[in-house]
């Protein structure tokens, strides 16, 4: 039986210094059957000519060039691309471990889950230590898994969409986008929407993605304590909404009702967190 083919979706956006270690880990995978959508957004830097050149090759490789629109319009014009059965994400400043792909797409044949997640690296400097909140191996239906994010909803272990694989079928079925006039908190209001169409959950417990935490990234921008309590107060209607249809809300109330109080952790480097030696790939 062939492997199954897995889409990766990697947005690009002035990200040069970066983008050859993402690329090269995606090409050093142990698991072969893939294709990568790189969606240039406007980049000025020399990100587009990086792209093209992988593109040119290894035929896995397809660049979408488009003007500046943002991250969510660049996850969606490949989303209408893809073919695979599997959908991942990357960040174009991040890379993954040799064996991502094979580790999350193994778990999720074996287990039949919907939707697979795993610990990461968070990378500071030369300084990385890992994250993760469920510290086992385990499958969760629907429902476990959700009062399972109750206990930390804004952790990034929950709310990004890199260190998770997805099945495509259901992202068609319910036609799932990434919410384009959104720019903040996008990543959790897709992972909430999707989580709503899933059976089952599975967890791996080691880490396949290092998280590059860069100071001038979009995500450090500041924002304005009103903008943040905006933000909240729409993302908590889809996160109430979740609770809801899964007849969870009234029993657990209170705890819903904590995600407004919650803020978004990514894991601190501590001072005796590993120094990073070399590039990881080598």
């Amino acid at each position: 039986m062939p492997s199954p083919l897995v889409t990766l979706i990697v947005p690009v956006y002035n990200v040069a210094p970066y983008l050859k270690n993402c690329l090269d880990s995606i090409k050093a995978q142990t698991y072969r059957e893939f294709e990568v959508f790189l969606v240039n957004d406007g980049s000025k830097d020399a990100s587009p000519d990086i792209c093209r050149a992988y593109a040119r090759s290894d035929n896995r490789f397809r660049l979408i060039n488009k003007p500046n629109s943002g991250v969510s319009d660049s996850r969606n014009q490949a989303l209408d691309q893809a073919r695979g059965k599997y959908i991942q994400f990357l960040d174009a400043d991040d890379w993954l471990t040799p064996d991502a792909i094979e580790t999350l797409v193994h778990t999720a044949e074996s287990t039949g889950a919907d939707l697979v997640l795993s610990h990461f690296y968070r990378v500071a400097g030369d300084r990385m230590v890992q994250r993760g909140h469920i510290k086992e191996d385990k499958v969760f239906t629907r429902q476990e898994f959700a009062e399972k994010m109750m206990k930390a909803p804004a952790n990034y272990y929950y709310g990004v969409l890199w260190n998770k694989l997805y099945r495509r079928s259901i992202v068609e079925a319910h036609h799932l986008r990434c919410p384009a006039d959104v720019d903040w908190c996008e990543d959790f209001l897709f992972n909430l929407n999707y989580i709503e169409h899933v059976r089952l959950v599975a967890a791996v417990s080691k880490p396949i993605y290092y998280y590059r935490k860069r100071e001038d990234s979009l995500v450090n921008a500041q924002v304005s304590l009103r903008r943040t309590i905006s933000m909240k107060r729409s993302t908590f209607e889809y996160y109430k909404e979740l609770y809801q249809k899964l007849d969870l809300y009234e029993e657990q109330k209170g705890r819903v009702y904590t995600y407004l109080l919650s803020a978004a952790t990514d894991g601190a480097v501590g001072p005796l967190a590993p120094k990073l030696e070399g590039n990881p790939l080598d």
